[in-house]
């Protein structure tokens, strides 16, 4: 009878403890909070409306995880008539460092969600609208970012905002748990003369694939010496900067591989990618190929592929700046001994037509010129007269 007992114990002790042991606190689940649609441009650069205090008007604003903050343009300040505070705070960019004013303890207006208690720094964003042909009012990043659960759908088109808390991921994806300052940074692995592990920057607001730091490729030997690589240019803070251009064998992000990924090559001036901490950035051109959770609350990322997962990269070659100036799509940059200057443009150039494109969209025109290998027929008007030039266009991958 007694042995009985001491079993009789034994199992209510043993089924409390498993009571106990299904009892977990955890935080509430996210709730969608609003959904609104953006627009993607040339390298993948994601472009949503959202209006600052009492403002009617909406602004461009860049979603930008490269950004350690959030941001207003010189223009768009002025034009909302903000005060403006002096700050002894410097911003550092690939092609520039300098010290940033700021407006302080304004409100974001997104579709179905305000954002209160914001400090923007103040941003010069003149050359980048006319890199793209859009009014570039801003830049939304860590402020912004660090508050909620962002999910961006490439397929759709559609940003998802959700308060922080317990969030289901979807089936076929890849959970991330970058190391987080300001910024993600996540590791990547490069494959060329040898393979090469580093952490890079998850950078949303880079119009491109991959951008390494001189330093970073001279140390680790990556490149193979057969590759060809060609000089190039590329716009950031602080404005122009010079580049070499060439494709990296493989990049594997977590599970995922990519083959012959464009890649730029730059001088790192003002220590931005901190090498030896990092050895650069990835880009949107990139990353575009997935749709992503950010999740900075809980400091993860998830990856998933999308539909853009298998489109080929940009590899075409030209050489040329084109800028929208005063309506124009001008000539602005040549490099010497590109398929631009053998061609014949020279700086000024107003580009016409491209083949039978007669649009006058700088977007049209940059995918016109990425998308072709050859021969292209280019049609501009050089002191008032039409003139007819033919641009065969390089394929970096190639010498």
């Amino acid at each position: 009878m007694k042995k009985d007992c001491l079993f009789i114990l034994s199992i209510i002790l043993l089924f409390n403890m498993n009571l106990h042991a299904q009892e977990e606190f955890v935080s509430a689940p996210a709730k969608l909070l609003t959904k609104f649609p953006f627009v993607l441009l040339n390298g993948g650069i994601v472009v949503l409306k959202a209006r600052v205090d009492n403002a009617t008007d909406s602004l461009n604003f860049i979603l930008d995880t490269g950004s350690g903050g959030i941001s207003l343009d010189t223009s768009s300040v002025a034009e909302l008539g903000f005060q403006v505070t002096k700050s002894n705070r410097t911003l550092r960019g690939i092609a520039g460092s300098r010290l940033v004013d700021f407006v302080y303890d304004h409100t974001l207006h997104l579709t179905g969600l305000d954002v209160p208690h914001l400090d923007f720094h103040i941003n010069n964003y003149e050359l980048l609208s006319s890199v793209y042909g859009v009014k570039i009012d801003g830049v939304i990043g860590y402020s912004f970012l660090r508050r909620y659960i962002i999910k961006v759908n490439y397929d759709d088109m559609i940003i998802e905002v959700y308060s922080p808390g317990v969030i289901r991921y979807p089936r076929g994806g890849y959970l991330m748990h970058p190391d987080f300052s300001n910024l993600p940074l996540i590791t990547g692995v490069l494959k060329e003369s040898k393979d090469v592990t580093e952490r890079f920057i998850f950078d949303s607001g880079a119009g491109l694939c991959f951008l390494l730091s001189k330093d970073f490729v001279e140390d680790s030997s990556i490149l193979n010496k057969s590759r060809p690589i060609y000089t190039t240019q590329a716009e950031g803070l602080g404005g122009k900067k010079v580049m070499q251009l060439t494709v990296i064998k493989e990049v594997r992000i977590g599970p995922y591989k990519f083959k012959e990924v464009p890649t730029h090559i730059f001088e790192d001036e003002f220590n931005v990618t901190t090498y030896p901490l990092l050895g650069g950035l990835i880009g949107n051109d990139l990353l575009r190929r997935f749709n992503l959770i950010l999740n900075y609350p809980e400091q993860s990322i998830y990856l998933k592929p999308n539909t853009h997962s298998f489109e080929s990269f940009d590899y075409a070659y030209t050489g040329l700046g084109i800028y929208q100036v005063d309506s124009e799509i001008k000539v602005i940059d040549i490099i010497p001994g590109s398929p631009g200057d053998i061609a014949g443009f020279r700086t000024g150039d107003i580009i016409f037509s491209i083949e039978n494109n007669y649009s006058k969209n700088i977007q049209s025109y940059k995918n016109l010129f990425q998308n072709s290998f050859g021969r292209v027929r280019v049609v501009i008007i050089r002191g008032n007269e039409p003139k007819i030039l033919n641009m065969r266009v390089k394929d970096i991958r190639k010498k």
